[in-house]
């Protein structure tokens, strides 16, 4: 007789994929014009207040394992400092960049760019994970669309990560947005690990606090074997973004006004890839993300150095996206 935590376990799950991630809540309910546009002013001040500048302690502990031959991983706790800013604000659409302020033995200080999470509202289609490498445009059923944002989280050279969609609600008198769910590529920490699993099946949530925000993840690590996919352990993931300007915030804020150009372009071009092919298919290695990425962020650093010229970088950059991404195939939702 299987054991009793894996007999449960595959029923959940079971029971969890059966289920279309679209219809995993109902439509909003319907509101007054009024209560609408106060709702959706409330939404738009809660994303927008992610923005700031931050020291960010990240917790990840995988939990329970779904198979009798797996041992979870010991919790990984790491921290660091973080500057978010608003660089995109059209009134249904909020982008939120971040950036990572790292300092050395020697005291010098060196900006990583992190990753970005673009905010739409009543998106009619969102880019999600399809595995290998894949993103493809998925349709949200129109009666889910009123009254709900779509976030778009993108890697650090603005390439996609993982995309859903939800509400802005109040329970308990705590503020949330929390995600359908979602599929996502490994994260650098598991993928340099070559481990059984190669994606995670996640519900993704955002809660503002008194003295900033949480980025809490749900995160079912996920295996292929011979074409179907089954669970190998849960984990979760709390983000802890707490107020604070104890760094070097200028050298951030100094990066970005040398780069933001540069990063413009680069955004345009993944847009256009995404929207002429119906997606977007790159490789990816386990240590870097995807197999330019490591380029597209030293053109970034030799722009910032005034070693490189905009115009020649934009051109660079253009060419390596468009040479490593090709239209991505009919891969089928892995539900």
């Amino acid at each position: 007789m299987r054991p009793f935590y894996r007999t449960i376990g595959a029923s959940l799950f079971a029971l969890a994929i059966a289920v279309s991630p679209a219809l995993a809540d109902a439509p909003v309910a319907p509101r007054t014009a009024a209560a609408e546009k106060a709702a959706f002013e409330a939404d738009r001040a809660d994303i927008l207040a992610m923005a700031g500048n931050y020291r960010v302690r990240f917790e990840m502990q995988e939990t329970t394992p779904w198979t009798t031959d797996y041992t979870p991983l010991e919790p990984k706790r790491s921290g660091g400092n973080e500057v978010v800013r608003v660089i995109e604000d059209t009134g249904r659409r909020i982008v939120l960049q971040h950036l990572l302020v790292v300092e050395d033995d020697d005291d010098n200080t060196h900006i990583i760019k992190h990753w970005r999470q673009d905010w739409d509202y009543e998106p009619a289609k969102v880019l999600v994970y399809r595995g290998d490498g894949n993103w493809v445009w998925e349709e949200v059923p129109e009666r889910m669309r009123a009254g709900r944002w779509s976030q778009t989280v993108w890697q650090v050279d603005d390439s996609p990560r993982y995309a859903g969609w939800g509400q802005w609600e109040t329970q308990a008198g705590i503020r949330r947005w929390r995600s359908n769910w979602t599929w996502r590529p490994l994260a650098r920490r598991d993928a340099i690990r070559n481990p059984v699993y190669d994606r995670y099946y996640s519900i993704n949530r955002h809660q503002p606090t008194p003295t900033g925000w949480i980025h809490w993840q749900d995160n079912t690590k996920m295996a292929e074997d011979a074409g179907k996919l089954r669970p190998i352990v849960q984990e979760y993931v709390l983000n802890t973004y707490t107020k604070f300007d104890g760094y070097n915030v200028k050298a951030a804020d100094d990066y970005w006004a040398k780069t933001k150009g540069y990063w413009a372009a680069v955004r345009g071009v993944w847009d256009e890839v995404a929207a002429k092919r119906s997606g977007i298919h790159v490789t990816e290695k386990a240590e870097t993300g995807t197999v330019i990425s490591g380029r597209l962020l030293e053109i970034a650093g030799e722009v910032n150095g005034g070693k490189l010229k905009e115009a020649a970088a934009i051109a660079e950059a253009r060419r390596l996206i468009t040479a490593a991404t090709v239209q991505p195939p009919q891969v089928a939702s892995a539900r």
